[in-house]
Order: C-alpha cells, then sequence, then structure tokens
C-alpha cells in the first residue's frame, strides 16, 4: 500500500480540463502527477489506482467506486470547488479517506458576475452591441438608439438569499450603485430570523431584483418555484449564480413566457452541460427576458489560479500531517 512517506507520492487529477489554461507545474514539479482532461463515470476507479490523491472539480466518487480495490490506496480526495456534494462522504469517513474542498476562492469572481448579470438586464448593453454591429444604428435617422428598456439601479430594492461571502460582496457592490439590500433569513432553517434580515416570503414581496447565493439542501431545493415566484413583483428580476436545483425551471419559464416575471438571468442550471433539447436552453432561444450563461461566474483567471494553488497547500498539508480544509 502506498504510504505518505513516499518521496513523490501520486496524484490524480480527474477533469484537469476544468481548470482552462492555468498551469500544474506547481503540482508535477513536487508530486507524481497523472493528468486527465476529462474522466466518464466507468474510468473514474482505474484512474484512482495507484494513486493517493485525487483531485476533482466535478467528477463524482461514491461508495461504489471507493470499494473497489483499485481505490485502496487513495488517502485524500482534494476537491477544487467550494462544494463536496459530488463526493459520497459517508464512504469516505467509512473507510478513513480525508476531504478537503477550497472555500471562499470565487467570492469576488462569483459577485463580480453577479452584478454584471443584473446590469445587463438593467441596460441591455449586450443587447446594444448586438444592434450596432447589425446596422441598425447606422440607418437610424437620430443619434440614439432606444430599442431596449434601460433602468437605473439606484434607489432599487435588491434581496439576496444566502448571505455568506459571496452574498455580503454582492451587497456591497450593490450599496455602490446606490441600491438599497434586503438580506433574508436563512432558507430552510427552522430558527429564528436574526435582526436585521427579513423572511424570504417578505424579501420576495419587496425586492426589484432577488438574487439567489444559499446552497442546495433538501431544504433549499425548488426554493423558487410557482408559489414563491407569484410573491415577485411582475417587474422583478431573478438572478442565479449558485445552483441551478434552488430554481423550478418549469415554473420559472412560465412566469417569464407569462410576464408574471420581468427578466431572469442564470448562470446555473438543472443539467450541466445541458442537453440539447434541455427546456431552459431552449427557452432562452425564444424568451427576450432571459439571460443563461455557462456557470462561468466563478472562473475569473484570479480565481482559478487562488483554486489551484489553495488545492496545492491543502495537498502538501496533508502529506505534511497537518490537514486543512478539511470536510466534516
Amino acid at each position: 500500500m502506498t504510504t505518505l512517506t513516499t518521496l513523490r507520492p501520486r496524484i490524480v487529477f480527474l477533469d484537469a480540463r476544468t481548470f482552462g489554461d492555468v498551469s500544474l507545474e506547481p503540482f508535477t514539479e513536487r508530486w507524481q502527477c497523472a493528468i486527465y482532461q476529462i474522466t466518464s463515470p466507468a474510468e473514474v476507479v482505474n484512474r484512482l489506482k495507484d494513486n493517493a490523491v485525487a483531485v476533482t472539480n466535478k467528477v463524482a466518487i461514491d461508495h461504489s467506486i471507493l470499494s473497489k480495490p483499485e481505490a485502496r490506496d487513495l488517502q485524500l480526495i482534494a476537491v477544487a470547488a467550494t462544494g463536496t456534494d459530488i463526493i459520497d462522504r459517508q464512504a469516505t469517513n467509512k473507510l478513513g479517506i480525508k476531504v478537503c474542498n477550497v472555500p471562499g476562492y470565487a467570492t469576488q469572481s462569483v459577485a463580480q458576475f453577479t452584478m454584471a448579470l443584473i446590469l445587463e438586464l438593467a441596460t441591455h448593453v449586450g443587447g446594444y452591441g448586438k444592434v450596432v454591429k447589425a446596422g441598425a444604428w447606422q440607418k437610424s435617422p437620430v443619434f440614439s438608439l432606444l430599442d431596449f428598456p434601460t433602468m437605473e439601479l439606484k434607489g432599487k430594492k435588491l434581496g439576496i438569499i444566502g448571505y455568506g461571502n459571496i452574498g455580503r460582496t454582492v451587497a456591497a457592490m450593490a450599496r455602490s450603485c446606490g441600491m438599497e439590500v434586503l438580506i433574508a433569513g436563512r432558507p430552510g432553517s427552522d430558527e429564528p430570523i436574526s435582526s436585521g434580515r427579513i423572511s424570504v416570503e417578505q424579501l420576495l414581496q419587496e425586492s426589484d431584483i432577488v438574487t439567489l447565493h444559499c446552497p442546495l439542501t433538501p431544504r433549499t431545493e425548488n426554493l423558487i418555484n410557482e408559489h414563491t415566484l407569484s410573491l415577485m413583483k411582475p417587474t422583478a428580476f431573478l438572478i442565479n449564480t449558485a445552483r441551478g436545483a434552488l430554481v423550478d425551471e418549469a415554473a420559472l419559464i412560465e412566469a417569464l413566457r407569462t410576464r408574471r416575471l420581468a427578466a431572469a438571468a442564470l448562470d446555473v442550471i438543472s443539467q450541466e452541460p445541458p442537453a440539447a433539447d434541455h427546456p431552459i436552453v431552449e427557452a432562452a432561444k425564444e424568451l427576450d427576458n432571459l439571460l443563461v450563461t455557462p456557470h462561468t461566474a466563478w472562473s475569473a483567471r484570479e480565481a482559478r489560479e487562488r483554486l489551484l494553488s489553495e488545492v496545492a497547500d491543502n495537498i502538501s498539508a496533508f502529506f505534511d500531517g497537518r490537514p486543512r480544509n478539511l470536510v466534516t
């Protein structure tokens, strides 16, 4: 069995393509690394063989994989993300395999992207750029085009559901635009709503823009549904850069189609990557009030560099006998 005292421990990257063009030299210079750009579910078991550490972003590792002889040398699963729902934690606990993650690496990137989505819905910068490329401005009898409705953010109410690092950073950015920030109590919690926060229902009723930054749990799944959408103003926007399953997609599409909701911008959906006929993708082609981006809010280069630096530090600390960022 491979031990942690091996001079150059073996590490396998299961989905290195998710990191883009960020160099993996900080890993290859220190450890023996097997780097796979993409790993299918059927390939995971064999690729774990003889490796002490597995680095994964989105490749799931469950009991059926961990119980195989090929995984017997595995000591650490280094999740190159904050969420660890892709890992069978019950199985890792039973087998004594440690799991670590990287909290907070993409806070600035996601918050900035969230504000970009809000600004796009409010100003239609992208839409105006397209009409210029199409030649519409050149044919205009006046100096300006008013093809899309725009609005100022100052004085509008931004409702934030999920007030962790990202939610707090979005709040600071929104306030710099002159927005009033409303903060929801923890969704799905039985705890009393703390001072300075309001219920999710009240927030939905009062907000001009609602942005989701809460984790996906059994209690938050489909948090935005037919009922909660009915509470929102018909002029309101919905932003989701958190988890796709927070939103009942069929209900959202219907609300957008019937204009019970003014607009929505989604960076996450229920299936990623989506099938060609995914309902949200199809709706985005049809509806002018639905903007969908490909789960890219997290991906600023600085964030990806920070992520891999933290993964390397997690692995190094583990081999040094002082593990960090363990998920318990």
